[in-house]
């Protein structure tokens, strides 16, 4: 039903109006790509510094939505789009469920360990900043992909959420560990955030890239795509 809803969308597009939604695609994207490049770099370097794997968790974080991300620039690099759907469907959800591995092994790592990180002002300044741009390249990626009728740029928009998701749980967990000593607040905050992830793997991969449990968790879930719901 998805699939018909999209074609139904993509067929009623003007002829002019696909092109700049394409490009604005493939801009918004290409952001997405460096911001979490310039990302992944300074918290696993600032969480090597910290000895925080909450802060390294973040950065590999960071590598899996790189690589959604390339897969929506992969697609849209095509003369038609919509021939490689399928495929960076499939892409995405997979780095679903990378990003819900590497949060949840370095979750139970921690709360195993019992690791108390340092103090991190590196890490906190940069989970505060990608809280604020997160939801933005989202809501950005997310608007156009619906217009445009592509699953595959709404998937990743969910795969950005998640991401903002984590950065807030980053933020919690650094500022509670730093000012109370609570340790354990992000792991665990952490397993959840890493089960909504594997749900959207799950969506993403039947192509289901709409309704899904994140965007109700925003209220979300009334702007659905013909077809979706």
């Amino acid at each position: 039903m998805l699939r018909t809803g999209l074609r139904l969308r993509m067929s009623s597009i003007s002829t002019d109006r696909r092109p700049l939604l394409e490009r604005r695609i493939r801009w918004i994207v290409a952001a997405t790509i460096t911001y979490n490049v310039v990302e992944a770099g300074v918290a696993l370097v600032a969480g090597r510094i910290a000895s925080s794997s909450a802060l390294i968790g973040f950065g590999l974080d960071s590598v899996v939505e790189v690589l959604s991300a390339a897969a929506v620039a992969w697609q849209f690099s095509a003369p038609d789009p919509r021939t490689r759907e399928r495929a960076a469907m499939r892409t995405i959800a997979l780095s679903f469920f990378g990003l819900a591995a590497f949060v949840t092994v370095d979750a139970v790592r921690t709360l195993l360990t019992a690791a108390e990180p340092e103090h991190s002002t590196v890490g906190i300044v940069l989970a505060a900043v990608s809280l604020a741009v997160m939801p933005v390249l989202s809501w950005a990626e997310r608007r156009t992909g619906r217009e445009l009728g592509s699953a595959s740029a709404v998937a990743d928009s969910r795969q950005t959420l998640v991401c903002a998701y984590l950065s807030a749980v980053l933020l919690v967990g650094l500022v509670l560990n730093s000012t109370l000593g609570w340790w354990w607040a992000d792991p665990i905050a952490a397993v959840v955030i890493a089960g909504f992830a594997v749900r959207e793997g799950i969506e993403a991969w039947k192509g289901e890239a709409c309704c899904t449990p994140v965007s109700q968790l925003v209220g979300d879930g009334e702007h659905c795509a013909d077809g979706c719901c």
